[in-house]
This record gives C-alpha cells, structure tokens and sequence, in this order.
C-alpha cells in the first residue's frame, strides 16, 4: 500500500523532471484504518462503540452487578482482544458512553445515519456496534429498519462487565468482528451475537436479565453459531417476511422520532392511563395485552375513544415471551387498533415510530404489522 508521503514524493519527483504528470495509484483502503498493525490484506471493519457493559467496570473481579456501564472507551476494548488484528483492521468509533437504558431516538437516528455512511464506503467490509443489554434488541431492530445494505452490521454486548471473571465481553467482541469482516454474513441483515449465537435483530430480544445465554428468538430459531470463534449457519443468507424498510434521509425527524408509548395489560387495569398518554404527547400506543393481546373493556372503550378524537395509532401486542396478535376487531365501524403480529411490545413501538414518522395511513401501518 502507497502511504500518503510516498505518493506526494512520486507526483513531485514526475513533476520536478519535466515530464508529463504520471496517474498516482490510489491508496488500497482509506486513511481510516490507522493502527500500527494495519494488514492490508485484511478486511476492514468499523466499530461503533455505545457504551453498556461490555464497557463495565466494577470494584472487584467478582461483581456482576451494580457495576458502572460504559466506563471503559474503545481503544480500551479492542487492545483486550489483540486477536482481533488477526481478522480485521478496526477503526473504532466513540459515538456515545452510556448505560442502554438512557438510548434515545435521537441517538439511535444519528447512529443509524453515521452507519450508513460507513457501510457505503466500499474500503468498509462490515460494522460491529458494542452495546448495552438491556435495550439492545430495540437498537438492532432499528438498524435493521433503517440501513439498506447487504454488508453485515452486528450488535454485540455482554452479560458481564469487563473487570469481572470470566467476563464475556472479549469473545464476544472478537466473534462480533470475525462476522462482521466475513463474506458468509453478508444480505443476512443486522444480527445479534452473544454467547456463541447468532440471532437475526428482527425476532432475537432479551429472555433473561442476568444469564449469558438470555438472547434467543424461541420460535424463529437462531441463524447460525461460533466454532472456533468461526461464524457458521444453519440456512443461505435471508431476511424476515415482510420487513420494511424507512429511509431517514426522506423522512429525516429532526426533532426526534414521534412519541409512542407502551402500556402494559394487568387484571384490573387503569384505563385512564390511555387518556393520559395521549394528553402527554403520545403520537401512538402500543398495548402489552394479556394472552394474544386480549385487553379490558374498559381499556377498550379508552382505545376506541383515543382513535375517534385524537386519531391515535394503536397496536396490540403481547406480554407473553412469544406469539401471535392478530388484526383488531373493527366494530360499528370504528378500527379498535391493529395487530402487532410476531413483534413484542419494544420492537412494535419502534416500528410504530418509524410508520408514523414517515406519515403511514392505518392502513400501510396494518400491511407492516400484520402481513402473516
């Protein structure tokens, strides 16, 4: 590979003989890869680094809670894994610090963004995002949504902060970029990796808040496994039925993205917490029902009453791990709401933030949620 000053030398030298300037070869990657240890027949990956507790640190090599997230910076994570170096070049990117609870929409449109832009360098063969657990699943479906690439985006956490023992960030990271940089997780969307698994962002959430095997997608199945920190699937390459796709730079929500909020369905259930969401701001409602999304009478009347006055999108969910909702009922006329298919509460309110945000009709929001 030219370096900088050897090319400026080579075009100086053709100019100071008198001859005819000769074409200077372009760099073989971009200035972007700047560690000591750049391999120029490695891919190069970028890693964008958000905090959570991956980035842990805690008082003692046996604490695995109550630990500060997002203490420790990139360069800190990718010098505790020196075998990365041996399949990628990184370029690591601070683009936030933060435990994942505090993950905004803000955020994660200015992430979504900045990844767009560094998939569509052709010098970048695929992006890692190390981030916190519990609100991971959300991130990575909103990537999903809104990057369009073929190249692998990966989102990767830990179930154990960095100072702990046994921690699980460094494998993670190093199975995270092993996929990223490889050719066999291209046009397989973003994904989810921890514990040795590959899970599709689409389905995979959180199962368990505090074993290292807690991100599954029970009924859709994991896409693949690490062998030897070597990425292998169970299918050829494919994306979820039905998956839309919502272009930020169209619709970019400048001021964030609209309001939804979720409410959870419980016997006995305070049906004024509709009004009161609706009065707060809340552009649309996502409802936990209990079962397959059965919610009280009296919160129904709430839905049916929110939609007619102020025209609320609603979405049915589930509180239970897995299932089915189908399309709400539609009685004397009025749309109760719609269903939220396979998608749980946190992933239908992205979606239902994303819909609105790009002014869907109830129903272009209904061929998105219910299309099986």
């Amino acid at each position: 590979m030219f370096s900088l000053l050897r090319l400026v030398v080579v075009a100086s030298s053709a100019l100071l003989a008198g001859g005819v300037p000769v074409p200077v070869p372009a760099p073989a990657a971009p200035m972007l890869f700047t560690r000591d240890t750049f391999n120029a027949s490695l891919p190069n990956v970028t890693i964008f680094a958000t905090g959570g507790t991956i980035a842990g640190s805690a008082g003692s090599s046996s604490q695995v809670t109550g630990y500060k997230a997002g203490a420790l910076g990139v360069d800190v994570l990718i010098e505790a894994v020196p075998a990365i170096t041996n399949v990628s070049n990184v370029k690591g990117v601070q683009f936030s610090n933060i435990g994942s609870q505090a993950m905004n929409s803000s955020l994660l449109v200015d992430l979504s963004q900045q990844i767009q832009v560094a998939v569509d360098n052709p010098y970048v063969s695929g992006v890692v995002v190390t981030h916190g657990t519990d609100t991971l699943e959300e991130t990575a479906f909103f990537l999903e949504l809104t990057v369009r690439t073929e190249k692998p985006i990966v989102v990767v956490g830990a179930m154990r902060p960095a100072t702990a023992i046994s921690a699980d960030g460094p494998m993670n990271l190093l199975e995270a970029v092993t996929l990223a940089a490889s050719p066999k997780g291209r046009g397989r969307g973003v994904m989810v990796v921890l514990n040795d698994r590959i899970g599709s962002a689409y389905y995979t959430t959180k199962s368990n808040a505090n074993s290292l095997d807690t991100f599954k997608s029970y009924e859709q199945g994991f896409l693949g496994t690490f062998e030897d920190v070597l990425p292998f699937f169970f299918y050829p390459p494919a994306t979820p039925v039905g998956r839309p796709y919502f272009d930020l730079v169209k619709n970019d929500p400048v001021d964030g993205m609209p309001q939804v909020d979720v409410l959870y369905g419980y016997q006995e259930l305070n049906a004024a917490l509709i009004p009161a969401a609706v009065e707060s701001g809340a552009k649309g409602l996502v409802l936990a029902g209990s079962g397959a999304g059965s919610w009280t009478d009296d919160g129904n009347a709430a839905v049916q009453k929110a939609i007619r006055e102020n025209h609320t999108a609603i979405v049915y969910s589930r509180r239970p791990m897995d299932g089915f909702v189908a399309q709400a009922p539609i009685e004397d006329g009025v749309e109760w709401g719609i269903g939220g298919g396979f998608l749980n509460p946190q992933k239908a309110r992205i979606l239902l933030q994303l819909a609105i945000n790009a002014d869907y009709s109830v129903a272009q929001m209904r061929s998105i949620f219910e299309h099986n």
